[in-house]
């Protein structure tokens, strides 16, 4: 069998998963904690980590783009049904979705921007950015959402925060994205408008121009804030109002860190303190919605 330099061939392979090799650190909201019911947690866990493993592939730095969008459709061939233990995330998802009957469309989407992950490097401007975060985000709160059976007139003040909180991620981790992954989420006509390139992303410290380009994204990403402080009010359930409502506590945190804190010149992290704050403000504050 002729394979490509690079490509593992599916049919050899264990396991189309594979650990990304990039940072972890903890992760910076609650997925899936103690405030959702019972009975639906093991589903939203399920869901995380077949994105989570999704993810992982993406962000792998050993496997071609090739390799990476070929192990992404074979999650999606094992997540519709098909025969095979090579990706156990995508198995254990199905029987999730058989469970609890909710559309497989929420999965397809985040492996769509897992590929795009794979294979696009550079985002044009702010309406690209948010076009990837369609898929990679969104899915995310719909599927929660999904799952405690809410209007899906919640899905716009979702859409803003989940997007919020990925932009959020990468304003976090752009260094790191460029250099192990020459991977730039900052728009490209933003860099461009202060006459700096990605380059500037290898510095130790933000240049001024650079550190106008991350707060002209955070203005951007404060206005999908407050557009979510609305999300928790129009979420039915209690538990999980309770959790919409302490993320959008933490995304306003790490905002505010953000703004004060260089990504370029160490980590910019939520405290064990926001956390505590987020939970005395953001559940009292559901509660009187």
């Amino acid at each position: 069998m002729t394979v490509e330099p690079g490509l593992l061939p599916i049919e050899a392979a264990e396991s189309v998963e594979t650990p990304s090799g990039k940072w972890r650190s903890a992760e910076n909201f609650p997925v899936g904690s103690y405030l959702i019911r019972r009975d639906l947690r093991p589903h939203v866990h399920a869901f995380y980590r077949f994105a989570r493993n999704a993810d992982d592939i993406a962000d792998n730095p050993e496997l071609t783009a090739a390799d990476k969008v070929r192990r992404l459709d074979r999650m999606a061939e094992i997540l519709d049904g098909a025969p095979g233990d090579e990706s156990p995330a995508a198995a254990a998802m199905r029987q999730s979705l058989a469970e609890t009957r909710i559309t497989a469309q929420h999965c397809h989407d985040v492996l769509r921007a897992f590929r795009l992950d794979a294979t696009k490097l550079r985002y044009r401007d702010w309406d690209d950015l948010m076009a990837y975060c369609r898929y990679s985000a969104s899915p995310v709160g719909r599927q929660l959402l999904d799952l405690h059976g809410e209007s899906r007139k919640t899905w716009s003040a979702s859409d803003a925060l989940c997007s919020a909180l990925q932009v959020l991620n990468h304003l976090q981790d752009c260094a790191n994205d460029y250099r192990l992954l020459d991977r730039v989420y900052l728009p490209e006509t933003d860099l461009a408008a202060e006459g700096i390139g990605v380059e500037a992303l290898a510095a130790g410290v933000s240049c001024p121009g650079l550190r106008r380009v991350l707060d002209h994204v955070l203005d951007h990403t404060g206005a999908l804030v407050e557009t979510a402080r609305g999300l928790p009010r129009q979420v039915v359930s209690h538990g999980l109002r309770w959790e919409c409502a302490v993320i959008v506590q933490l995304a306003a945190r790490l905002l505010r860190r953000l703004r004060r804190g260089d990504p370029l010149a160490g980590q910019v992290r939520l405290r064990r303190s926001d956390f505590v704050a987020a939970f005395l403000t953001g559940i009292p504050g559901s509660v009187w919605a």
